[in-house]
C-alpha cells in the first residue's frame, strides 16, 4: 500500500467489524462452550477483527456471573482479536462486581449499558461510570440504547463521560446521526455504530466500525463495505450496503435480534442448536426461514 493511499476512516481500537455473538446453548439450556469457541473462530475467519460476548444478543440478562466469566476465557482462548465483554446492569453495584471479575477473566474492554428502567438523572449516569472507571484497568465503551434503557443521555453528559479517564468509546445505537456529530467531535471518542442499518451512515459520520447483528452471517461483505468507504469508494460501499439491507430487515425488523442471530446460524448449520433461556424461546422453523431468505436476498446463500 503507498504512502498516498486515502484513508477517510480513524483506527479502530477494538476492530472494525465486531459481531455481538450469540452464546450457544445445548438444547437443556445450559452454556455450550466448545460452540461457543468454534463460533468465535468461524466468525474471524469470516471476516470480524473483534467479537462482543455477554451483550444483550448473548442473553446477558439470563446469564449468570460464572457462566459470563468463562465465556470470557473461552473466546480469549479460541481467537486472537480483542474480545469485549458486556458488563452492565441498571444496580450500580452490581455493575462494579462485574467489570472487576469481566477484567480479571481477561476482556479487552468493557462494554457498559447505560442503567436501564430505573431513568437516572444526568448526574446519576455520571455516577455510575464513575463508579465503574474506579475499578476498571481496561477501556470502556459507553452503550447508549434508549430504545432499550429509556433514557436520553445530554450532550453535556457525553462531556463529562468522556473525561473519565477509562472511558474510550461509545456504541452509539440511538438512530440519532446529527446528535452522534456533535457528541464524537466534542469528545473524540471512538464511535461505533449500534445499528446495523446505519453502518454506512454512521461511517460517513466519523464512526469507526460498528457492533453487529447481521455480522453473524454477513462478516466479510461488512468488511468489505468499511475498506471501500475508507479508500474514499463510496459507490462500491453504498452498493454493498444496500445488498444488506434485506438481510438488516431480516434479522432485525421484529426486534427479536438473539432470536434471529441465532436462526440465521442455525440455518447456515454454524451452531448445533437455537436453544435459547426464557423469556427468550429460540427461533421456530418460520424463523429460521426468514433467515434464511434475508440471507439468500443479500446473495449469502
Amino acid at each position: 500500500m503507498s504512502e498516498t493511499t486515502m484513508h477517510l476512516l480513524d483506527p479502530a481500537p477494538f476492530g472494525r467489524i465486531l459481531p455481538a455473538m450469540v452464546t450457544p446453548m445445548k438444547p437443556n439450556g445450559d452454556v455450550d462452550f466448545d460452540a461457543a469457541q468454534a463460533l468465535a473462530r468461524q466468525l474471524v475467519a469470516d471476516g470480524a477483527d473483534g467479537l462482543v460476548v455477554n451483550g444483550t444478543t448473548g442473553e446477558s440478562p439470563v446469564t449468570h456471573m460464572d457462566e459470563k466469566v468463562d465465556l470470557v476465557k473461552a473466546v480469549k482462548e479460541a481467537v486472537d482479536v480483542p474480545v469485549v465483554s458486556g458488563a452492565g446492569s441498571n444496580d450500580t453495584a452490581h455493575t462494579v462486581r462485574m467489570a472487576e471479575q469481566i477484567q480479571e477473566a481477561g476482556a479487552d474492554a468493557l462494554l457498559v449499558v447505560m442503567p436501564y428502567y430505573s431513568r437516572p438523572s444526568q448526574d446519576g449516569i455520571v455516577g455510575h461510570y464513575q463508579a465503574v472507571d474506579k475499578v476498571a484497568e481496561k477501556p470502556i465503551i459507553v452503550y447508549d440504547v434508549p430504545g432499550r434503557t429509556g433514557l436520553k443521555v445530554r450532550t453535556e453528559t457525553y462531556d463529562r463521560l468522556a473525561l473519565l479517564k477509562h472511558v474510550a468509546a461509545v456504541k452509539d445505537a440511538t438512530g440519532d446521526l446529527a446528535s452522534a456529530v456533535e457528541k464524537q467531535q466534542r469528545t473524540h471518542l471512538a464511535w461505533y455504530s449500534g445499528d446495523d442499518g446505519l453502518f454506512l451512515p454512521f461511517l460517513s459520520i466519523g464512526a469507526v466500525g460498528i457492533i453487529s447483528v447481521i455480522a453473524h452471517v454477513a462478516a466479510a461483505p461488512m468488511r468489505r463495505l468499511a475498506e471501500a468507504f475508507d479508500s474514499g469508494d463510496v459507490a462500491t460501499a453504498r452498493r454493498i450496503a444496500n445488498q444488506l439491507a434485506p438481510l438488516v430487515h431480516a434479522l432485525n425488523g421484529d426486534g427479536y435480534q438473539a432470536v434471529m442471530a441465532k436462526a440465521a446460524l442455525v440455518a447456515k448449520g454454524v451452531i448445533p442448536s437455537g436453544a435459547m433461556r426464557l423469556p427468550n424461546i429460540g427461533p421456530d422453523a418460520g424463523q429460521i426461514r426468514k433467515a434464511e431468505e434475508g440471507m439468500r436476498a443479500a446473495g449469502l446463500l
